[in-house]
Order: structure tokens, then C-alpha cells, then sequence
């Protein structure tokens, strides 16, 4: 891959990054990076090994993950919070990710992460997906 191309599919992924819980689309993030959608999202996946669409809803996720830890938001405010528009998808791709619904997230305990700094919690809770779709890493999360 062309190291422009990679300089472009950052800039996406870094824009995905900042603004998850605005709307945004492929055609959107292909036209930032100079690219078809087609052709974005293949550079995208061989780049960053996920497609726009999984890693723009893992970041979603993650930030979700947080905001239920606090437990001072509703799981429908937290859906709207992180930029998905419809519970059931964000229920369901939560529950992907994360090995629980939302609910049942929110409801147990974290205090094992109070320990931790911010940044290492937040790498030990990051979703992670397995090639079968199923979450792999720490129990903590």
C-alpha cells in the first residue's frame, strides 16, 4: 500500500476516532481519504485489519462501556450518547463485543478498575473481537 494512502486512511480513522458519535458514513470517510468507497473500504481493512463500519462501532462501544461504568445514564441515553440511532443494534452488537447486554453491564460492579489509572483502564476494557465474533481479552472487561 501506497504511504499516501496510508497517510489518508489515518486521517479517516482519526476523524472516526474524534467524532463516533457523530453521523458518519463510508462515502463520507472515502471522500476525506481520496478514495471510492470501494476502494476505502478495502484499504481500510487490509490497513487497519476491520472494516470502517466494525471499527467505527468498536470505538462506540468502547466509550458506551464507560459511560454505563459511571451508571448515572440509562443504556437508551448512552446508545444516543455514542451515536447510534437504534437500541436494538447497539444492544445487540454491545452484547458481540462485550460478552453481556448493556444492562447487565451496567449493573455489575467495576470496582476493580477504580485501581487502575485512565489509560490502562481503558485499554483493559477496550472491545476486542475474535475472528469467530466472539470477545476475547481480559475478564476484567
Amino acid at each position: 500500500m501506497e504511504r499516501a494512502d496510508l497517510v489518508h486512511l489515518r486521517r479517516a480513522r482519526d476523524r472516526m476516532d474524534r467524532d463516533y458519535a457523530r453521523p458518519l458514513d463510508v462515502a463520507a470517510l472515502a471522500r476525506e481519504a481520496l478514495m471510492s468507497p470501494g476502494h476505502f473500504s478495502r484499504s481500510f481493512r487490509t490497513a487497519f485489519g476491520e472494516t470502517p463500519y466494525s471499527y467505527l462501532m468498536t470505538r462506540r462501544i468502547e466509550r458506551a462501556k464507560a459511560l454505563l461504568r459511571r451508571g448515572d445514564m440509562s443504556v437508551t441515553d448512552v446508545c444516543m450518547a455514542v451515536g447510534c440511532s437504534s437500541l436494538g443494534s447497539f444492544s445487540s452488537r454491545f452484547t458481540e463485543l462485550v460478552g453481556e447486554t448493556p444492562s447487565a453491564y451496567r449493573a455489575r460492579g467495576h470496582s476493580e478498575l477504580s485501581s487502575l489509572p485512565a489509560c490502562i483502564a481503558k485499554i483493559v476494557t477496550r472491545p476486542v473481537r475474535s475472528r469467530e465474533g466472539r470477545p476475547v481479552g481480559p475478564a476484567v472487561a
